[in-house]
């Protein structure tokens, strides 16, 4: 028996995932009242329409994101993608602070898998405290996750990097740089074992574009 769970958050109308960028705007383009007169007797549709930054609820980081040249959401294979056998790292922010280094991570087999961090953070999703001093990853520590052979990477807060004030985005360089993917604004990484399910962030297959929304989930065998 499989268990799902979904570690993606609902996308809204208006909703912000990062202050200053423009919210999505979901709406009909074609509503069941009008698409009444082209069917028989009660038969009606919806079609929908959405304006939308492609950095909106949870989403994936392809290497184009970072890189001119590199692979874009199009470009992904799906091994990259579906069923990796995946673990999670809990670094919850309250007892250990914001940074997750490199020596956090000594000791941790990451090797062909998809590394989620927990650490609580997605409790302040869409409140003002989710888009300050969030936790993040250090340099250093994506280093150790590209050498020892990290697949993906993913976490439950507002970046993967510190975004405070004169930074330079390190971890995203390092991580995309060595075509290893990032799953930002998780939710629910909690439910989660530490290790022994797969996980799944698959977007849509979109030619230049080099981040967009996924449904992430995990799949938990429980025989």
């Amino acid at each position: 028996m499989t268990r799902f769970i979904d570690l993606s958050h609902a996308i809204e109308h208006g909703m912000t995932t990062y202050k200053g960028v423009a919210a999505p705007h979901i709406c009909d383009y074609w509503t069941r009242e009008q698409s009444r007169a082209n069917y028989a007797d009660g038969s009606a549709f919806q079609m929908g329409r959405i304006d939308m930054v492609s950095n909106t609820g949870t989403y994936l980081d392809a290497p184009f994101h970072r890189f001119e040249e590199g692979d874009d959401l199009s470009m992904l294979d799906l091994d990259r993608l579906a069923s990796l056998p995946a673990i999670v790292v809990r670094r919850p922010f309250e007892a250990v602070g914001l940074a997750t280094d490199a020596a956090d991570l000594d000791g941790i087999d990451v090797a062909g898998r998809a590394v989620l961090v927990h650490t609580g953070w997605d409790r302040h999703w869409r409140t003002p405290a989710y888009y300050e001093d969030h936790p993040f990853l250090t340099e250093a520590a994506a280093q150790m996750l590209v050498a020892r052979g990290a697949r993906l990477v993913g976490i439950d807060s507002h970046n993967i990097d510190d975004t405070r004030p004169g930074t330079g985005r390190p971890v995203h360089r390092e991580l995309l740089g060595a075509g290893v993917l990032i799953c930002e604004h998780m939710t629910n990484l909690a439910m989660l074992p530490d290790a022994g399910f797969a996980f799944t962030a698959v977007p849509p297959k979109i030619v230049g574009m080099g981040t967009f929304p996924v449904r992430a989930f995990a799949q938990v065998n429980l025989t």
